[in-house]
This record gives structure tokens, C-alpha cells and sequence, in this order.
């Protein structure tokens, strides 16, 4: 239809949804706040932003079901895990992809500055990077710890080692956490401190 200039445009009622569709929605403001911070998960690139993660450690894991590995993750999902003596990998897992992530909250950081949750990470990571590994007493979930502490998660610089363990194993009860292929009725939940 051709409109003369400066003619109103005619306004005819929308189009019925033709059966079997759905309507798209427009996006709500958390959504797109979302979508710009880049805060979008990606399984199939193992992106899980303001999370934990946890994977089974081969063998081990086998035979001590409560005993895992896990990492934490940037705001842009990027995982970090204290991997062995001095290194403290990158978006590389140690002992491959992620099997659960606990999905955290932003808002429950207390640290002041800009961007504190990335910068807990990485100061984290950094002081990891100088420590030797230890699997009883310094190890991945010393470095997922150091990081909370830094950020002061949930207000408390509290959390340790044995969080850590209690989490793993948290990670035989499904209502906990949630696993990278979403099973219907689990949600993410926010871990308390000691």
C-alpha cells in the first residue's frame, strides 16, 4: 500500500497467530542487560558466567563419589581452577568439562571497585599461580574459596577448603546445582557459607 505524504498511516488489527506458532515476546530489561554483558551461558563452549563449576576427577571420583574438582568462572564465563603445583588454568578444565555449575548471584558481591568479581578471580588465580597443590589441604577449592573471601560473596570472607567439600558433596543431590544439559524441575542455587 502507497501512503501520500503526510497522510496518517491506516491502522488495521494484527494478524491472528497462525496455529502452531508461538509469539515472540519482547525482550525484558534484564534480558537485554543480559544479552549486553555477554552473560549468556554456552554449554557447548563451557560458558558459565558468575558460577562454580564442579567435573568428577577419573578414578577418584569412581570410588569417592563426594570428591571432585571445580573452578570458578569470570562474567563472562571464563573458568579458572587451580590445577596443579603453579598453575591455575584458563578455559581448560583439568580434568575436562564442567558436570555441574552453581549458578551465584552478582549482586551478592560486596567488594568495592569496578568489575570486583573478575578482579577476585584473577587475584585469586594469581596467588594460586605461587602455590603448590596439595589434595587434602591446599587445592581447587582453596582457590574457589580465596576467590568468595576476595569478593566478600554473601558478605563473609568465611568460606574454605571445607565449603568446598561440602559442595562436592552437595553435588550428589540434584536440587543443588544444575548440570550443563539443564534436566527439567533443577534450578541453580546460591551456596551459603561456613
Amino acid at each position: 500500500m502507497a501512503e501520500a505524504e503526510g497522510s496518517s498511516p491506516l491502522l488495521l488489527p494484527p494478524l491472528p497467530t497462525p496455529p502452531g506458532m508461538a509469539e515472540v515476546e519482547a525482550p525484558t530489561a534484564a534480558q537485554k542487560d543480559q544479552k549486553e554483558s555477554g552473560a549468556v551461558m554456552d554449554v557447548e563452549r563451557s560458558r558459565f558466567p558468575y558460577c562454580v563449576v564442579w567435573t568428577p576427577i577419573p578414578v577418584l571420583t569412581w570410588f569417592f563419589p563426594f570428591i571432585g574438582h571445580m573452578g570458578i568462572c569470570t562474567s563472562t564465563g571464563i573458568i579458572r581452577d587451580f590445577a596443579g603445583p603453579y598453575y591455575v588454568s584458563e578455559d581448560n578444565m583439568a580434568f575436562g568439562k564442567p558436570a555441574k555449575y552453581w549458578k551465584l548471584d552478582p549482586a551478592q558481591v560486596y567488594a568495592s571497585g569496578p568489575n570486583a568479581w573478575d578482579t577476585a578471580v584473577h587475584d585469586a588465580s594469581e596467588e594460586y599461580k605461587h602455590r603448590m597443590h596439595s589434595l587434602c589441604c591446599d587445592n581447587c577449592h582453596s582457590h574457589v574459596a580465596l576467590a568468595l573471601n576476595l569478593m566478600r560473596y554473601n558478605n563473609s570472607t568465611n568460606w574454605n577448603m571445607h565449603w568446598g567439600l561440602r559442595e562436592d558433596l552437595a553435588a550428589l543431590r540434584p536440587p543443588l546445582g544444575c548440570y550443563p544439559n539443564h534436566q527439567p524441575g533443577l534450578k541453580p542455587s546460591v551456596m551459603a557459607s561456613s
